[in-house]
């Protein structure tokens, strides 16, 4: 296998990152302005944001999770992943619109949540975001300390510290304009990179006749287009897992935030078009490995790209998937940076440190020591080298807990924050359970564990209905769903615990949320008061 020599890998790795730090230094501002550390005063247009949006989802998940699905579950594994992750982005925009209308000045979903709720539903969303940000750090800079250990003599570890320092260096000073900025490019790298490399190591292992031979190497299941394996341990539980992200990550709500109001529809349709096209033809890459039999270094499926491309593609091609993926991973990480700087800027100092009269000079600092504070966490955890498709189903369905509650709260004025808590308290504590089969799931317990799975599928496709048709079609199709997902589910679903363990935690929220509401006796919300206690923190003023 090719490898680059240490001084070669360094100099691509320092060239990248140099490169891209004085490409910030053009935007970076000697007075700069806390609304616009964090969302860009809600200015950023069609193209920046379509751009940011599709680079920040195509992320190291998109290149070594797409591939292990394709390599794991055969002809439909990419597209599963690809397929899902893009309606992940279409599904945000009809609520995403809403979220703006109700609060056209917030920072995080959490500060919406403060403003309807109060502080316990605040800092539910706030821990979960922050948990699950930490997480994706971590799993951006292990795909870049596994790739950095194949491709070179370089270590893990070493990959992983140049990685975290270099995001960190250029996304400091300017935040999330920043990341925004260099995502248009790192974009348009990996658009490049991936019309000419997938292509080339296709033609390598020997173009369509690799079909011919290598569908020998392929399982009946993993040689279905329809194998319910891959529906079932891959296809579905992805599907539930993305569409708790559209809600639940801070990266996603802080584009909705800053992206001009008229432009949400185009940009996230346009995201979500470049996402699937890009996320497919790399999982397409796990195929043919499949295809081809080749065996990942170590059994370690985030080896799978590296290796690929450093056994079948050219020297020149190979410094080009090099800087793709890193390019890819860097523009995720700096979004989780910045995700978690708006985050404790806001849901921890300006609401509750300084009681909503932050000082803006600290407030920026703040946001800055975040970063520090993260990305160290961020590279001790990813020494941990966790399976990446593992970790985002995993922090896909902790996200469930919160999809139903979320969303309910910003239409159906009467839930309350008891009910928002105690439901999202209670199918989180569920997940666990039957996540980490703490209890036996069989017999009564299984069944009552099915059923609210199976509620759970209702709730998804029944808020999905909602979003883009209407309260009546959701409630039609939610309802159908319901009774038909009973039929088949119980008694059978126990056998797929990934699936099950994360349908719980929707349907459990959604049943509780329900009940409590109905229940109270509080007065409606109204919904005007969480524009009027959601505010800039720095109008004009500069530091």
């Amino acid at each position: 296998m090719f490898q680059f020599s240490t001084t070669s890998a360094l100099l691509i790795l320092f060239g990248f990152y140099g490169l891209t730090f004085l490409l910030t230094l053009s935007i970076g501002k000697k007075q700069e302005n806390a609304d616009g550390y964090m969302v860009s005063n809600g200015s950023v247009g069609f193209s920046m944001s379509a751009a940011s949006m599709t680079a920040t989802w195509i992320w190291a998940a998109s290149f070594y999770a797409a591939a292990s699905s394709g390599y794991q579950y055969g002809l439909s594994g990419a597209i599963h992943y690809g397929f899902w992750g893009a309606l992940m982005i279409l599904f945000i925009y009809p609520f995403g619109r809403r979220f703006r209308k109700l609060a056209p000045n917030a920072h995080t979903l959490a500060e919406i949540m403060h403003a309807r709720h109060g502080t316990s539903s605040q800092m539910i969303l706030a821990g979960s975001n922050i948990i699950g940000s930490l997480i994706s750090l971590m799993v951006n800079f292990t795909a870049a300390g596994a790739l950095v250990d194949i491709l070179s003599p370089l270590t893990f570890s070493q990959g992983v510290l140049i990685a975290g320092a270099g995001v960190l260096t250029y996304t400091f000073w300017s935040g999330f304009r920043s990341s925004v900025f260099t995502d248009f490019g790192q974009l348009v790298a990996m658009i490049v990179a991936a019309v000419v490399i997938i292509p080339m190591i296709f033609f390598q292992l020997g173009g369509p006749e690799l079909f011919e031979q290598g569908m020998q190497n392929l399982t009946p299941e993993q040689a279905s287009f329809y194998s319910p394996t891959a529906i079932l341990e891959q296809g579905a539980p992805f599907f539930v897992a993305v569409l708790a992200y559209a809600i639940g990550n801070q990266t996603i709500a802080q584009r909705l935030f800053a992206v001009r109001e008229d432009l949400i529809k185009p940009s996230f349709i346009t995201a979500t078009i470049g996402y699937g096209s890009i996320v497919i033809g790399l999982g397409m890459l796990g195929l043919l490995a499949l295809l081809a039999g080749v065996t990942p270094i170590d059994g370690d499926m985030n080896n799978l790209i590296p290796q690929m491309a450093a056994t079948y593609l050219p020297p020149v091609m190979v410094v080009l998937l090099f800087v793709m993926v890193i390019g890819s991973l860097s523009s995720t990480a700096d979004s989780d940076l910045s995700a978690l700087s708006a985050i404790i800027m806001t849901d921890v100092y300006g609401k509750h440190l300084s009681k909503n009269k932050p000082n803006p000079k600290t407030m920026l600092w703040v946001g800055r020591s975040t970063m520090v504070i993260a990305t160290t966490l961020g590279v001790i955890f990813a020494s941990l080298k966790l399976d990446i498709l593992s970790m985002l189903i995993f922090v896909g369905a902790l996200w469930g807990a919160i999809v139903f509650p979320v969303i309910s709260s910003l239409y159906w004025p009467r839930v309350t924050n008891t009910a928002f808590t105690a439901s999202v308290a209670v199918a989180f504590l569920l997940f666990v359970l039957v996540r980490f089969e703490i209890v036996a799931i069989s017999g009564v317990t299984a069944i009552a564990f099915e059923v609210l799975a199976a509620l759970g599928g209702a709730v998804v496709i029944g808020l999905m209905s909602f979003g883009f048709f209407g309260r009546k079609v959701g409630l039609v199709l939610g309802t159908i769903v319901a009774f038909v997902l009973v039929f088949y589910t119980v008694g059978f679903l126990r056998d797929y615990i990934v699936l099950l363990s994360s349908l719980t935690a929707y349907g459990a929220s959604a049943l509780l949320c329900t009940v409590i509401t109905l229940l109270s006796k509080k007065p409606d919300f109204d919904f005007d008061n969480i524009d009027k206690r959601v505010v800039e923190f720095h109008e004009e003023k500069y530091v």
